[in-house]
């Protein structure tokens, strides 16, 4: 099996532009694509993983990889898939965000002499002069259409900023540019960047005519990305500084079992012939095709020391009923506590949850105990005594545990 075929039976591919021209050049290493990635924090997510894992299969298949780092289309924001308007960063912000990302991506992508390349559009687009490139590209671009694509469709709702109106522009012309400047002739994204995928296109086309169009091809990749990587309202990260390796692991060991062959499938190097066997799974085996994706994309991500930690740790607390040196904790002073703290302060002490307002709503919902007892009211009250009794176990919902300990 070629990989474009491959990738077509990991359920990766939603829409094409020219499939037999792109299946020609995946299959024959001649791809020379991109993968945009906007600097909105410092760390990558879980929900980056499929374009992550993505770019290093079609570079072990020889196509050459460009990561294209959003330092100038994170200065505008991305309103696809955003009901509201995104936070503006400072330069400075972007470029610190910039830089956390290139570290985490060595990490999958082998960059290099004749490998993968690393750009950053805020190299191009920060110069820009406006009117010029109003007369460069504006012509290009039909209002109508615009007003019409996907990615504007939530924000027209409650209202799309002239700003935001912008994206679509800088995405296209990052295209323009790297089709020009580095033979870039295809790019990928989610489905809700289709839009923005087109306009770049679109754009070649227009301006280096029909030859140029027949180089530059677009393949979307499934919008199942962008819906990982998130858990009750908090992101799932990379950085380990943010999310553990126990709490990362943990996050994919507790995936629906309707989705864990589609993760294991999409998102793991196992040989399809493996996958294919486990989707006759069913009861009890589910759970071990959890823990297959669990370790697979903790050891990919974290090593695997890493992964076989945050293993051992989630089967004592599920399997044994044990506590393990490897379960998320908090450390705190005596003076931290005071006379007492409330169980909402130290769920959010915790980062169990981001704000009291979260917390209380957990306490309202039944989901929260301490030590298997459930916590009911909200001003719940807990003495440097009480956890110095013996291990103090906070519990949210069903599958997340972390231990605080008071010195």
């Amino acid at each position: 099996m070629q990989i474009y075929e491959e990738l077509q039976a990991r359920g990766l591919i939603a829409q094409v532009t020219d499939e037999d021209h792109i299946r020609e050049m995946i299959n024959n290493g001649k791809a020379t694509f991109y993968i945009g990635f906007d600097c909105t924090a410092d760390s990558l997510t879980a929900g980056h993983f499929m374009a992550l894992t993505l770019m290093k299969r079609l570079q072990m298949a020889g196509n050459k990889p460009i990561a294209l780092i959003g330092g100038g289309t994170t200065m505008i924001g991305d309103p696809s898939g955003r009901t509201d308007m995104r936070r503006m960063l400072t330069k400075e912000d972007i470029d610190h965000n910039a830089e956390c990302f290139k570290r985490q991506m060595e990490k999958f992508i082998e960059f290099g002499e004749g490998k993968a390349m690393m750009l950053n559009n805020a190299d191009w687009l920060l110069d820009l002069n406006y009117v010029e490139l109003l007369r460069e590209v504006g012509a290009c671009f039909s209002v109508n259409n615009m007003l019409r694509a996907k990615c504007y469709e939530q924000r027209m709702e409650k209202g799309l900023s002239f700003l935001e109106f912008n994206y679509m522009i800088m995405q296209s012309y990052d295209f323009y540019y790297m089709f020009q400047k580095y033979g870039c002739n295809m790019e990928f994204g989610g489905d809700d960047q289709w839009s923005n995928m087109l306009g770049g296109t679109e754009l070649i086309r227009k301006k280096l005519g029909k030859d140029a169009h027949a180089m530059t091809i677009t393949l979307l990749t499934d919008s199942q990305g962008k819906k990982m990587g998130k858990t009750a309202g908090n992101a799932v990260w990379l950085d380990p500084n943010k999310t553990s390796p126990f709490e990362f692991y943990q996050y994919w060991r507790n995936v629906g079992d309707a989705d864990v062959l589609k993760c294991i499938r999409m998102l793991t190097f196992l040989p399809l012939e493996q996958i294919n066997e486990m989707d006759k799974w069913e009861g009890a085996q589910l759970n071990t095709a959890k823990e297959i994706l669990a370790y697979e994309l903790t050891q990919m991500v974290h090593g695997t020391e890493e992964a076989d930690k945050a293993q051992a740790a989630a089967r004592a607390l599920f399997a044994q009923g044990g506590v393990s040196a490897d379960m998320p904790t908090s450390e705190f002073a005596a003076a931290d506590i005071g006379e007492g703290i409330a169980i909402l302060d130290l769920m959010v002490k915790t980062k169990l949850a981001p704000s009291k307002g979260e917390a209380r709503r957990l306490v309202q919902q039944g989901g929260v105990m301490v030590n298997d007892e459930k916590i009911t009211a909200f001003d719940r009250t807990f003495t440097v005594a009480d956890f110095q009794t013996g291990d103090f176990i906070i519990k949210k919902g069903k599958k997340t545990f972390h231990r605080v300990v008071v010195k």
